[in-house]
């Protein structure tokens, strides 16, 4: 069952939609450097499934490492909203938190994963 929602940073600025084919699937955080600092929940959608509907200006790019991963962020805020994967290039991930109506504390044990390993690329 494909569903869309809606999605917006902390002070509003960025506002997004994402399309979800089965849901919120495949919640994960990471252990890397930036994300076990962000602490964020994160799903994927492929390239086509999120679209910047407000404030796409309003966001700043942060990459690091191989330069391959593109995290974005809310210039005014400072929320991490999505990036654009390394491990998975065709995929967005994105900040479940961000996601309207969606209930972190309901969501149980969320896997993690080891990005560190994949971050000791030189």
């Amino acid at each position: 069952m494909t569903e869309k929602r809606r999605g917006s940073c902390h002070c509003g600025a960025v506002e997004f939609e994402v399309i979800l084919e089965n849901g919120l699937e495949n919640l994960r955080r990471c252990n890397c450097s930036l994300c076990g600092r962000k602490g964020a929940i994160m799903a994927s959608v492929p390239m086509s499934g999120i679209h910047i509907t407000r404030g796409e200006d309003n966001l700043t790019l942060y990459q690091w490492n191989t330069g391959v991963a593109k995290h974005f962020f809310c210039k005014t805020c400072g929320i991490y909203t999505h990036h654009h994967r390394r491990s998975n290039p065709e995929e967005y991930g994105f900040n479940v938190a961000c996601v309207e109506g969606v209930d972190i504390e309901s969501l149980g044990d969320i896997p993690v994963g080891n990005g560190a390993a994949m971050s000791l690329v030189s």
